[in-house]
């Protein structure tokens, strides 16, 4: 199993510290603010409390935080993320889920790598899942997907055998610049949400056939 570090305490954070620590993950959970960090691992029994600022003590942290501080977190870590997997979740979209705030032809992902010391390898994942989705079991009994993107071939099968301990299915989508496409995935699904169904009970999935 692994070990995490889960920076920020909102749905994100604690949907996927609940899977983790189910999986036989341990869990460290870190926020800015102390007594909410501890309000969070007291919800989620085996979690551990970080400093915010202090080095992480996962292998893989996971960045589950507003894209708008995401870069600047990695930035603030600086060299205590040398030799750790960043697994960035994030969909950098605007306030008016129209487009996206990163710069043409760059994604999330990338810019939180530029903002990453050397030695510390960025993976996208988790951004097209829902967080009260990712809280289910499964979905009509299929497990949910988690797509990734990555330079990084080891620091890929890391976060695969992460995601398989938490019951889902990971997908390798390929290099770091496919995290491009799949933050378009995380803005359909916000229209998807807001115009088709008018809810965010789904997630997409990919079905292979025989």
């Amino acid at each position: 199993m692994s070990s995490i570090s889960i920076v920020g305490l909102g749905n994100m954070a604690s949907a996927l510290a609940g899977r983790a620590l189910a999986g036989g993950n341990a869990v460290e959970i870190i926020g800015r603010d102390p007594a909410k960090a501890k309000e969070a691992a007291a919800a989620l029994p085996g979690a551990t409390i970080g400093t915010a600022g202090a080095a992480p003590t996962g292998d893989i942290v996971i960045l589950a935080v507003p894209y708008a501080s995401a870069a600047a977190v990695v930035s603030e870590y600086g060299d205590a993320l040398h030799g750790k997997v960043i697994i960035d979740i994030t969909n950098p979209v605007n306030a008016d889920f129209t487009g996206f705030v990163t710069p043409d032809g760059s994604s999330g992902a990338q810019e939180i790598a530029k903002a990453a010391t050397a030695g510390a390898h960025v993976v996208k994942a988790f951004n097209t899942l829902f967080g009260h989705v990712l809280t289910a079991d499964s979905v009509k009994g299929r497990a949910l997907d988690v797509f990734l993107a990555g330079d990084d071939a080891r620091a890929k099968a890391r976060v695969s055998e992460f995601v398989e301990s938490l019951g889902l299915r990971p997908l390798d989508a390929g290099q770091l610049p496919m995290a491009r496409a799949l933050e378009n995935v995380g803005l359909m699904e916000l229209g998807l949400a807001a115009h088709a169904f008018k809810h965010a009970n789904f997630f997409l999935g990919v079905t292979v056939l025989s």
